[in-house]
């Protein structure tokens, strides 16, 4: 092997000396991030100005959005909503998304769909298969369908349904995947003794709070 030119040897190691290291190529980033002023680009409402954008959340809308239901549903709210009635909450606030008997759309998942009815436990292979998960193949809980729908449906507005049209919609959904008749009336009682299809396929998470590092 040929030694390298000593001139080029020189060369290399200026080049290298005069290259910021990557903790000062960091440090010009944060900066310039810490002086940037949004307000004073071209069309902004100023230096140091807002663009007034949002607003503070108000108590009763934290409140509204923090009621975690679990598994076990002691959390479930007072109210009552039957099948019947579910299928015109459904209609109003759900079927422009998941389509009108819950088959889903394009953008939005499907609802509906039981490939093993009737089976104590369904099939439980999605990872092998490609399946497609519904509230009737793979949800486990009845009372955290009832949280998920009160929290975050209807898409546009969640949060805004009363708790009796939650029970409807949860009831109108469990009945349209084979889980309960469709002559059911849910209440807290009834949703509580509801035992999914999939929830043997699923375990408790029981893993404990660790001390917080740094």
């Amino acid at each position: 092997m040929r030694p390298m030119p000593r001139m080029c040897t020189l060369v290399a190691v200026a080049l290298s000396a005069c290259s910021p290291s990557p903790n000062d190529r960091t440090d010009a980033t944060n900066a310039s991030f810490a002086s940037y002023d949004a307000g004073a680009v071209p069309g902004g409402p100023g230096s140091k100005q807002s663009y007034a954008l949002g607003h503070l959340a108000a108590d009763s809308a934290i409140a509204a959005m923090n009621q975690d239901i679990g598994p076990d549903g002691v959390e479930l709210p007072a109210g009552r909503g039957s099948v019947q009635r579910g299928a015109v909450v459904y209609a109003a606030q759900c079927s422009q998304c998941h389509g009108a008997k819950g088959e889903g759309l394009p953008t939005f998942p499907k609802l509906v769909g039981r490939d093993s009815a009737g089976a104590p436990t369904p099939e439980f292979q999605f990872a092998t298969k490609n399946k497609t998960k519904t509230i009737g193949n793979y949800w486990p809980y009845a009372t955290t369908l009832f949280d998920y729908i009160k929290r975050a449906m209807p898409f546009a507005t969640p949060g805004s349904m009363t708790d009796d049209d939650v029970y409807a919609v949860t009831a109108f959904l469990l009945s349209a995947n084979a889980v309960i008749p469709d002559t059911t009336t849910l209440d807290a009682v009834a949703l509580r003794a509801i035992r999914m299809p999939a929830r043997d396929h699923f375990v408790p998470d029981n893993r404990k709070p660790t001390a917080t590092t740094k």
